[in-house]
């Protein structure tokens, strides 16, 4: 059991979880006492990556601090996730999106789910298993596996990529959001779930030893009110026993969360820049925003 603030624990989690990408892609990165960054490659769909990772004393410096390496790291646009809410970084040419729910879920001793994984090196001979030799376990006509291989990872980016959306990811070029190099990254995992022999939904999740991380749960618009995203969500649990498991939900998101087991812990500010021009500015801010 992770004994950090609920929220400290999803925000170190998701900090472990860009400086992972950013390794496997080359890019460059800054850690100071309470925040993570990864910088952009330029040109590129990505946005800088900050994280603050603990409780801050001056809102104001820290807001400063943070607007000040944007700068520094000049073209492109900008994230920060602030999981205490209290920077304003308005006056810095940023928007910010509404709160989004930080939710943790306890370890427990359910009964194992839809998981269809690499079998490990032990495993008796005669468990199920697939063409492929991943042992594989079905429920409900949707299968899980694990992505262990380049072929089945890039299956999983582009059902990210279509079923989240990720609008800057489309159209859908392989290895750029999940490069091949994700899979040696320890702690990093990528699952995809079938439905009907087709990929039907996907996600990632990142264990930084303490915590297990869930990013990016994702299905298809064909498959959705099927289970594919409660099959996903289960697979992860089951896979990190004892683990406790946290995530910053979209609020369409947040109600399957609730029926996983999951219960709202605090809430994360997202700061974008640059801000929408005041006449292209939307009258609602964006209802989710996802990792």
């Amino acid at each position: 059991m992770d004994s950090r603030m609920p929220v400290e624990a999803a925000h170190r989690n998701a900090a472990g979880f860009w400086l992972a990408r950013a390794r496997a892609l080359g890019l460059p990165t800054r850690t100071a006492a309470g925040w993570t960054a990864v910088r952009a490659a330029p040109g590129g769909a990505d946005a800088h990556r900050l994280v603050v990772t603990r409780p801050y004393g001056d809102a104001a410096a820290l807001a400063g601090e943070l607007a000040g390496l944007v700068r520094e790291w000049g073209a492109g646009q900008a994230c920060v996730e602030d999981p205490y809410g209290g920077l304003d970084l308005a006056p810095f040419g940023f928007e910010a999106a509404i709160p989004q729910p930080v939710m943790m879920r306890q370890p427990d001793a359910s009964a194992p789910g839809n998981t269809c994984r690499a079998a490990p090196a032990n495993a008796p001979r005669a468990a199920p298993r697939t063409a492929d030799g991943t042992a594989c376990v079905r429920r409900d006509a949707v299968e899980v596996r694990e992505a262990v291989d380049g072929a089945a990872l890039a299956d999983a980016e582009r059902v990210v990529a279509e079923g989240f959306p990720l609008t800057g990811r489309l159209p859908w070029r392989s290895g750029a959001l999940l490069p091949e190099a994700l899979l040696r990254e320890p702690g990093w995992r990528a699952w995809r779930a079938d439905r009907g022999g087709v990929p039907a939904g996907a996600c990632v999740s990142f264990d930084d030893g303490s915590a297990v991380g869930l990013y990016w749960v994702a299905t298809l618009p064909a498959h959705r009110s099927r289970g594919v995203a409660r099959a996903l969500v289960r697979a992860v649990l089951d896979a990190h026993p004892g683990r406790t498991a946290v995530l910053t939900s979209t609020l369409l998101g947040e109600p399957l969360y609730r029926r996983a087991g999951f219960t709202e812990r605090g809430l994360s500010r997202w700061w974008r820049h640059p801000a929408s021009p005041p006449a292209l500015a939307p009258a609602v801010a964006p209802a989710a925003t996802g990792r």
